[in-house]
């Protein structure tokens, strides 16, 4: 069999052929896939055959990972070719000698080869402008740009000389299957897809566009498509498995004016976006599937899709390109990146966050990770649709937010709470006054009369900083009808929850809590670090002014859902926690819906009498 070896600390892979069966993983000199790093075992797992199926097997307690899942000691896990076996740092892939392993591996170096060229021209275009790496160009300086681009095609059409065969088609399959892929989704759902977002115009070849897309509609009707917006799935999958095949077929009738014209558009909107935008990124902020996006030295980008997280083929040239990326985006909302302030939070234009971290307290060299706000929000449609509600917990909650409820929405890192505050706070009437504050302003909400408020860290003298506590208490200096928090996370919890007991009602925000018991808790912690008081008085507090905890969940699959509703109750007089009644939970990862516990919340009959929820959300 063979098998992949990548060491993701080195972004190094060792191909082995071994014959013998079954293959042991460890430490031990005798094992024949040898791994010698810490948290490793002597002998830790080990790949056998069973019939024609292949399983693996741990023989330890120390963690062994199949597809990001950790399997039990003992008890053999089916794997098959192309699966992932995780340790430590490293990966193993037993690869099936076939046609499809060979293309991606040459197209891996292929990809490497492409990206040394385009480091080169970058580098000879820096040298003839005259400019520096991190130097930011203003793009409405078109005389300016122009030049520019002037000066990046000479160095291009020079340079082309030095692509091969091999090199050329790999860039002309690599762009066709964007379009192609673009096509397909836009065919099932009726959407465009900005997969991969053209250059600038003046670069542009109308008659070879227009050749381009004829292509790419040949090859999409070629294909055993259903086009339906219920299977872009599997038409998605289908595209990928045939678009090998029939790009085979149709190269050699491509002239060599419209590959040449595909390889100068390629490698001119890499550079232009090296220099203008926002680098390898940028067509990755413009991809509409892609929710986040992990950058890990220059070397390892992440992308997000569907709740779930996949390794990239794109990279930067350098430290200091993607250095200057980072300030790229820093500079519009005023902040700042060095090795005096290695930490930094931020946003872009649209909404999304940003967070960097460099050197010295990155290890890997620079990380950048974006959280993509969408550019539509949800509706609470979308979420019933994505199964994260039902229908009639959406009434539920719409009937609460209507009624002037205070909620508070818990769950960890990337569940899904400011998509469902968000969601929940388009339910406020028009007529009313919100004000939203915010770390990072993500908040996206379409009543008229909104006042967003966004904190603000110090300078780098350590002056001007405005932090959310200040400015939830200048809030109520604003004549509000609701306050919304983006998150709470530090002493502004008090005043958040004086807010909510000095009649700003329905009021919303969120807390990192892995269970409504659990928010409670952190309410607590949180008010502790604004002011030493008795937890009786915290919890007293936290009591008259919450009356919702909505937890929501990311699973292992990706899939984001409401798991508890639960309303907050009192006191209990024997261990003086605060009491919370689940009124919906979701008992089981795989239950369909979140099921009504058969409890009716004290406020229930007060929303029915003003007709803001129906008898039936409890039937």
């Amino acid at each position: 069999m063979d098998f992949w070896l990548y060491d993701h600390s080195k972004n190094s892979r060792t191909t082995l052929s071994i014959e013998k069966e079954p293959v042991t993983i460890g430490r031990d000199e005798n094992c024949e896939i040898r791994i010698v790093a810490p948290f490793v075992n002597r002998r830790h797992a080990r790949i056998f055959l069973k019939g024609n199926q292949m399983f693996v097997e741990s023989l330890g307690k120390s963690a062994t990972l199949v597809s990001n899942r950790e399997i039990a000691e003992g008890k053999p896990a089916r794997i098959d070719f192309g699966d992932e076996v995780q340790i430590a740092q490293f990966s193993i892939v037993a690869v099936s000698p076939g046609r499809k392993d060979r293309l991606a591996d040459d197209r891996r170096q292929l990809q490497k080869k492409l990206m040394e060229f385009e480091q080169k021209v970058h580098a000879q275009l820096l040298e003839r402008m005259n400019l520096r790496i991190t130097g930011h160009i203003d793009k409405s300086d078109s005389s300016y740009t122009g030049e520019i681009l002037r000066h990046m095609q000479e160095v291009i059409d020079k340079g082309l000389s030095r692509l091969n065969e091999e090199v050329i088609n790999h860039i002309v399959h690599t762009h066709l299957h964007r379009e192609v892929i673009a096509e397909v989704v836009r065919q099932c759902q009726g959407k465009v897809q900005t997969e991969y977002i053209a250059g600038d115009e003046r670069l542009l070849d109308p008659q070879r566009e227009q050749a381009i897309g004829e292509l790419v509609g040949s090859i999409v009707d070629m294909m055993p498509l259903l086009f339906d917006s219920a299977t872009v799935a599997e038409d998605l999958t289908v595209a990928e498995d045939a678009f090998d095949d029939l790009f085979e077929q149709i190269l050699p009738d491509m002239s060599a004016a419209l590959r040449k014209y595909i390889v100068r558009r390629t490698v001119s909107k890499d550079l232009e976006d090296i220099m203008f935008g926002l680098g390898p990124l940028q067509d990755l902020v413009n991809m509409a599937n892609v929710n986040e996006i992990m950058v890990v030295g220059r070397e390892h980008i992440y992308v997000e899709k569907n709740g779930v997280i996949q390794p990239t083929t794109r990279s930067f040239f350098s430290d200091e390109v993607l250095l200057s990326i980072i300030e790229r985006i820093l500079a519009p909302v005023g902040r700042r990146v060095d090795t005096a302030n290695p930490l930094v939070d931020a946003r872009l234009a649209d909404g999304s966050r940003v967070n960097a971290i460099i050197q010295p307290l990155s290890l890997v060299g620079p990380c950048l990770t974006i959280r993509k706000f969408g550019w539509i929000p949800f509706t609470i449609d979308d979420l019933v649709d994505r199964g994260s509600l039902s229908p009639t917990t959406a009434e539920f909650l719409k009937g609460c937010v209507v009624g002037r409820k205070n909620i508070i929405i818990s769950g960890g890192t990337g569940s899904g709470k400011t998509t469902l505050l968000n969601t929940l706070g388009a339910f406020v009437r028009p007529s009313e006054r919100i004000i939203t504050i915010e770390e990072s302003a993500e908040l996206r909400l379409p009543q008229p009369h909104i006042v967003g408020l966004e904190g603000r860290p110090a300078n780098v003298e350590g002056r001007g900083a405005f932090t959310i506590r200040e400015l939830v208490r200048n809030a109520l200096r604003m004549r509000p009808d609701r306050i919304i928090v983006g998150e709470v996370r530090g002493p502004e919890a008090l005043d958040m929850l004086q807010a909510m007991n000095t009649g700003h009602d329905g009021s919303l925000s969120t807390v990192h809590a892995n269970t409504p018991v659990d928010a409670m808790k952190r309410l607590e912690t949180l008010v502790l670090m604004a002011v030493d008081m008795p937890v009786r008085a915290i919890r007293e507090q936290i009591v008259g002014a919450i009356d919702l905890v909505v937890q929501v969940a990311r699973f292992s699959n990706g899939r984001r859902r409401v798991t508890h509703i639960s309303e907050v109750m009192e006191i209990d007089r024997e261990t003086g926690e605060i009491l919370l009644e689940d009124i919906y939970r979701l008992r089981r990862e795989d239950q369909p819906t979140l099921r009504h516990t058969g409890y009716i919340p004290k406020f229930a009959h007060e929303l029915i009498e003003k007709d803001q929820i129906e008898v039936s959300v409890f039937l």
